[in-house]
């Protein structure tokens, strides 16, 4: 198999501007007071000529100065709730993860911190913040109605998975589970509530459906988990969640675990494309990941690091406790894009932020369980799923890099371009996006939930 195709390296996820000198700097140091003195002479003339311009965006994320126009047809109306619901709950960011210090994570409104100081699109997004991003982007979206006998669906923008998380200790169960039971009390208590019991209202959470879903009242049986998504007034609701229960979730849609590329424009997310089509893949696969102790699903782990670390076509980024290679977005992100194929094992749950990472490097993920992804997103997925992935049940899973190589060039091509060209429904806008006609994952579900909505009410 030929590995001779267009090569475009990318030395810097994300680049960085070159640097420019100028040929005479002791002009340089002259000129410099004066053209300051020019610069404010001619700021304050044109503040007196034009006071009334637009201030700059900022990572406060207000709604957007720039006008933005409905396309799609759909109104949404968002939920002032009580804060003690969403936005209180970031005052104790330290506490809202018993493993990880959220502070950091909830910053920019669930973007995290920049890649770089200067960045305003590549941000260290946490797998578990997708609650914060889609508020943020609804705030601030052209179908938004401030109007609720104009909507058509219903947004309660509750932060259930960092409330969730910050529980999960917590051995009194009635205590575990006080804040979803008072929000849907708060919920079902309001009048746009009672017109359809609920049925065209939603809930966006960032885990898994499964730290909700809790059937026991024994504080030992599903560790973590509170009982949010099975209560009777939840399920006539949608909810959005990163990973649904594939057979008992019928309410449950999954929605894409964030990446780290989040746009302003669609010139940035074209430009991005583009460059996933070109660059250079030396490796035929990879996986980045680590082994899992105790859990059936993740057996398959200790079989694909053996197989790629004994392969000289296959690049392995192994994820050890302790360490720090795998939490650093660029370098996993390095990985997938000099790889044509990328290994998704199920890990803690079947689902991978991982794969979402792939797909966005352009690499064709490869998976071993339909519950990682066909059984997950489908408002997000073609229906066939061989021209997006590579599927390996236990009989083929035993000589991967053989049957890997068996793909023609044509067929990586055709998987590739198929792949590239879903990431724009796959990433989440920056909530202050301008300029962007693309729909991005909260496009898609919106429009989703406002199609089903329809139905269920008539």
């Amino acid at each position: 198999m030929s590995y001779t195709k267009k090569h475009a390296k990318i030395d810097q996820w994300p680049e960085k501007e070159k640097e420019k000198y100028t040929k005479n700097r002791e002009t340089l140091k002259l000129t410099i007071p004066t053209l300051l003195l020019f610069c404010s002479v001619c700021l304050i003339f044109l503040i007196l000529l034009f006071p009334f311009t637009s201030p700059p965006q900022t990572t406060s994320f207000p709604a957007s100065s720039l006008p933005r126009t409905c396309f799609q047809n759909f109104t949404v109306y968002v939920y002032d709730l009580p804060k003690e619901f969403n936005t209180n709950l970031l005052q104790n960011c330290r506490h809202l993860n018993i493993y990880t210090d959220m502070c950091p994570h909830v910053a920019n409104n669930g973007l995290g911190q920049p890649l770089r100081r200067d960045s305003k699109t590549w941000f260290a997004t946490h797998q578990f913040i997708a609650e914060m991003i889609f508020h943020a982007r609804v705030e601030n979206h052209p179908c938004r109605t401030l109007e609720p006998s104009n909507a058509d669906i219903f947004y309660v923008p509750f932060y259930g998975g960092l409330y969730g998380s910050s529980v999960f200790r917590e051995h009194n169960l009635t205590k575990r589970d006080e804040v979803a039971v008072r929000l849907v009390d708060y919920v079902s208590g309001q009048r746009w509530w009672k017109k359809s019991n609920g049925r065209d209202h939603f809930l966006a959470i960032g885990r898994t459906a499964w730290d909700f879903m809790r059937a026991s009242d024994e504080a030992g049986t599903d560790f973590g988990a509170n009982t949010l998504m099975v209560m009777p007034r939840v399920m006539n609701m949608s909810v959005l969640t990163v990973e649904r229960q594939p057979w008992k979730g019928d309410n449950q849609f999954g929605i894409p675990y964030p990446s780290y590329f989040h746009p302003y424009t669609s010139a940035e997310m074209v430009t991005w494309q583009d460059k996933m089509r070109i660059v250079e893949r030396p490796h035929l696969f990879s996986f980045v990941g680590g082994p899992r102790k105790g859990l059936e699903k993740a057996a398959i782990r200790d079989e694909l690091i053996r197989q790629c670390a004994g392969s000289s076509r296959c690049e392995l980024l192994k994820c050890e406790s302790g360490g720090t290679r795998c939490h650093d977005p660029m370098t996993v992100l390095g990985v997938m894009a000099r790889s044509r194929f990328c290994l998704q094992a199920p890990g803690d749950s079947f689902t991978r932020r991982s794969t979402f990472d792939a797909m966005l490097a352009g690499c064709i993920p490869v998976f071993f369980s339909p519950h990682t992804m066909y059984t997950q997103y489908m408002w997000y997925l073609p229906d066939d799923r061989r021209s997006y992935s590579v599927f390996m049940d236990e009989k083929n899973s035993t000589q991967i890099e053989h049957e890997l190589s068996r793909i023609s060039d044509s067929e990586v091509v055709m998987l590739r371009e198929t792949i590239i060209n879903l990431i724009p429904s796959m990433t989440y806008a920056h909530p202050n996006a301008t300029n962007y006609d693309l729909l991005d994952a909260v496009d898609v579900a919106l429009e989703a939930l406002a199609k089903q909505a329809r139905g269920k009410v008539v």
